[in-house]
């Protein structure tokens, strides 16, 4: 009776024998050079395999940067050797599910994923919190084995394997793609933080290229929406099963954004990067769950765990310096905050204190600059929320793994 509570929709189809095996991408030497590889989102992105639901899809992907890296060339360098931010994210897809219509649910479960030799790190503007921390920017090389990994640029740690995709997703619908359209424009003319379409390094180049088609409506795969997309959950691993809503005839489902570990929060702005094999199989839903505030997912609570035996963890509050203002909300210029040392119920500023914190502590324990801090915080440090209700200082924190520590 309780597993039936727990996992009502996986129950369904957990039985189903796989059909057969479905292959798709890999080919090429860059996403440009692949038929199966997309960095953007569109409704009318065309179709790059069919794959009835039960069948085994195998998915040859790259990493975050599409750039091929030899850890015995160099363990670190001041940024990453690939150039252009527009390359960001190889996906492999979309792949048109057989009989899947709008209005179903597609519940995506994750099978296999079998790691590539090397991925990367890197600190940059992009990250959460660098300039709190004190970070330099840096791109690092990690040696990846099916076990952990491994950096001559953070000598002492040790990653185990958490391999996920950070992005799983259905294409958007034409009704879809026009709300996001027009409600990030709005936020991009408010001065916030988005990243609106773009065409630099763009692929499909003929849809969302320079002279494609739809160059001004495809979007860009930074952001999880409503159909999932780059939503960065370590949580949905082999074992998994992720529900998305199907917002085009065959739904469109595309996989990519590799990580071979990655803390909660990924502050750095990266985790672990790496190319990767991942096999799931689908099946679609009829009466599925009410996805209209974003994705779920579900699987067994083992996942939900830290992979050590000990932990240490700092805490966060919204509080600040008279006269600071957070990046994060200098847009909406409020007049208010600079003289105000302590914002109600603000959870990033929690996170961001609970970040700076363990960061310290990391320095003054382990001897590391505050930039490897930064990035082992970005592939092994969880920010959690702690409480919601004790305002005004709602609290946040960051639980690290020790057992990432070897020889210490």
């Amino acid at each position: 009776m309780t597993a039936i509570r727990l996992m009502p929709y996986l129950l369904i189809f957990m039985t189903l024998p796989a059909l057969g095996d479905v292959e798709i991408g890999g080919s090429g030497a860059t996403c440009a050079e692949d038929p199966a590889c997309i960095n953007r989102m569109h409704s009318e992105i065309p179709m790059a395999a069919r794959a009835k639901p039960g069948e085994r899809i195998v998915m040859r992907g790259r990493d975050a940067g599409d750039v091929y890296l030899d850890p015995d060339e160099y363990a670190e360098a001041e940024s990453s050797p690939r150039e252009g931010f527009g390359v960001v994210h190889p996906l492999v897809g979309p792949v048109y599910i057989e009989g899947a219509d709008v209005g179903d649910v597609l519940a995506v479960t994750i099978e296999a994923i079998d790691p590539g030799p090397v991925g990367w790190t890197s600190a940059s503007a992009f990250g959460f919190a660098g300039d709190a921390v004190g970070s330099e920017s840096r791109f690092i090389v990690w040696r990846l084995n099916d076990d952990f990994a491994e950096t001559e640029a953070i000598p002492g740690v040790r990653i185990p394997n958490g391999s996920f995709p950070g992005v799983v997703t259905t294409m958007p619908g034409p009704g879809l793609l026009a709300t996001i359209l027009d409600r990030e424009q709005r936020l991009a003319d408010a001065g916030g933080a988005v990243y609106v379409p773009d065409t630099d390094l763009a692929q499909p180049s003929s849809l969302c290229g320079e002279e494609g088609t739809r160059s001004g409506e495809c979007l860009r795969t930074i952001p999880p929406r409503e159909n999932g997309g780059n939503m960065d959950i370590r949580y949905i691993k082999v074992g998994s099963t992720v529900y998305l809503p199907c917002l085009i005839e065959g739904c469109g489902l595309a996989i990519g954004d590799f990580h071979y570990a990655q803390g909660d929060g990924e502050v750095s702005g990266t985790a672990i990067e790496m190319d990767a094999d991942i096999t799931v199989t689908t099946q679609v839903l009829r009466d599925g769950p009410d996805l209209s505030q974003g994705p779920h997912y579900e699987g067994p609570a083992s996942l939900l765990s830290i992979p050590s035996s000990r932990f240490y963890a700092t805490t966060g509050f919204p509080l600040k310096a008279e006269g600071d203002i957070p990046r994060d909300i200098e847009y909406l210029a409020s007049a208010k905050v600079a003289d105000l040392t302590n914002l109600s119920k603000d959870l990033n500023l929690a996170a961001q204190n609970a970040l700076v914190a363990m960061v310290n502590y990391i320095v003054s324990r382990y001897g590391y600059d505050r930039t490897q801090a930064y990035m082992i915080a970005s592939v092994a440090v969880d920010l959690r929320i702690a409480q919601l209700v004790d305002v005004p200082n709602v609290g946040v924190t960051a639980i690290l793994p020790l057992d990432i520590f070897v020889n210490r």
